[in-house]
């Protein structure tokens, strides 16, 4: 070896432990990232709520409206008055069932409308 080459050192069983484990975690880091599941999302609504003005509000609204059949999640935007719902793959939500969910919870439906392109990219769009 010449006198500028600087040696390579060993790796031995930890470095290859720490090598096999980084690119697990790369892995792992790469499937959960959005739109890379082959799973496709279902459809995705946007429910505007009048009345929206706390976390406890948010609770209720959500508690209701996620026990609609075929409900796969619910996200509630307080300060916007919006709750979108995201439903299950082949599951679709229509306007009744919403109103009657929004009402069951104590609150008035402002507005009903699907999110363009959401179920096609696997992705919500807000």
């Amino acid at each position: 070896m010449a006198m500028s080459e600087k040696p390579k050192p060993a790796r031995g069983p930890v470095g290859t432990v720490r090598a096999g484990l980084a690119a697990a975690m790369l892995a792992l880091a790469l499937a959960t990232m959005p739109g890379a599941s082959a799973q496709t999302a279902g459809a995705t609504y946007r429910v505007h709520v009048a009345g929206l003005a706390c976390p406890f509000c948010a609770y209720g609204i959500e508690k209701s409206l996620g026990g609609i059949d075929g409900v796969k999640s619910v996200e509630t935007h307080i300060r916007d008055g919006v709750v979108v719902v995201e439903m299950a793959d082949g599951k679709t939500l229509d306007r009744a069932a919403a109103e009657k969910a929004v009402r069951d919870a104590g609150f008035t439906l402002d507005g009903f409308e699907p999110v363009p392109g959401a179920a096609e990219s696997g992705k919500r769009q807000e």
